[in-house]
């Protein structure tokens, strides 16, 4: 079948160390095409994929020949650029949050596919839990932990750190977007009212820089997420209590770091995680390591490339996103 070409919406981060590897490591698809008007970046894109087409602007992209856009700019223009590439019939690839609110996420249904990039899905750790899980090994799953913790005590200036509620900045959306994503995906929705605490803790901070959300889910289950900017003791990544055995694990998921170092799926030891980083399986004073899943971010594109051509439905879907975003909105008004 042909290739699909993608068109890249934004080269931070996002695009550089995520999204354009990622793409250009599926099968199915060709990064046709960046979008973005920084010299250093433009420099940067020419060096890594010199057959890649560099844009200034979005227009080019709305005018036809491309099969897919991904869009990885600011939160505040993610849904004004997935909206204008639904307008253009085209389906999009849009990071997380999708939006700031899920009212406006929910604008974007109903034409083409609106896929949203929950790449945490494919953390090793993550997939090793929902094995566990799936599995029985852990028995009946009583309480799940999950943390996305930091210590930045100096604020970074940019947009991640405006109160601006259009931004979508502080660690609800940018860690805990992920957090109640997984919880979700493993447990579904919560059956009851979410409890939060959410706080401003640095000097001159302005949007959220610590946060606890709790979620009491339909089976029962109750999930703890901490997501912080402020954490001297960054405490386990994982830990699952069954009324069998628990599972616990530390430190992040390595295929963030790999990427940001240069290397790609295709690249041996891509997002395996070594014997020493293994989490614990079993009950007190009976632990051993249990072998992490890889990590398979590469997973996600060529899951993308089978809906476009409806072979499969879509890796995540916008009512994922909306539910997550459900929860975000419930924790922040709970603000005082």
């Amino acid at each position: 079948m042909d290739t699909l070409r993608v068109a890249l919406i934004g080269y931070g981060t996002g695009g550089a160390v995520f999204h354009a590897p990622l793409i250009s490591a599926a099968p199915d698809l060709e990064l046709a095409a960046v979008v973005t008007a920084n010299p250093e970046r433009r420099a940067s894109v020419r060096d890594r994929y010199p057959d890649t087409e560099i844009l200034d602007g979005t227009d080019p992209v709305w005018a036809g020949g491309y099969d897919l856009v991904v869009v990885t700019t600011p939160n505040r223009s993610h849904v004004p650029l997935a909206r204008a590439a639904l307008d253009a019939g085209l389906p999009v690839v849009v990071d997380k949050p999708v939006a700031p609110t899920a009212a406006e996420a929910r604008s974007l249904a109903g034409g083409p596919l609106v896929i949203p990039f929950h790449n945490r899905r494919w953390d090793g750790d993550f997939r090793t839990v929902a094995r566990l899980c799936s599995a029985g090994t852990l028995g009946r799953v009583l309480r799940f932990e999950s943390r996305f913790t930091r210590w930045r005590p100096e604020i970074k200036p940019g947009w991640k750190e405006t109160a601006d509620p259009a931004a979508a900045g502080g660690v609800l959306y940018d860690l805990g977007a992920h957090l109640i994503d997984q919880a979700i995906t493993l447990f579904g929705p919560p059956a009851s009212e979410v409890y939060a605490e959410v706080d401003v803790r640095r000097p001159g901070a302005e949007a959220a820089d610590d946060a606890f959300v709790a979620l009491t889910h339909t089976n029962g289950v109750r999930s703890h997420l901490w997501m912080s900017a402020v954490s001297a003791e960054l405490g386990p990544r994982f830990r699952v209590l069954g009324d069998r055995a628990a599972y616990t694990t530390y430190g992040l998921d390595g295929q963030e770091a790999q990427l940001r170092d240069g290397l790609t799926p295709d690249d041996q030891g891509f997002g395996v995680t070594p014997p020493e980083a293994y989490g614990l399986l079993g009950t007190p004073g009976r632990t051993r390591p249990h072998v992490t899943e890889h990590g398979r971010y590469q997973d996600f594109y060529p899951a993308v490339a089978a809906a476009i051509r409806g072979e499969a439905p879509p890796p995540v879907t916008l009512d994922d996103a909306v539910a997550g975003l459900e929860v975000i909105e419930a924790a922040l008004s709970r603000v005082l």
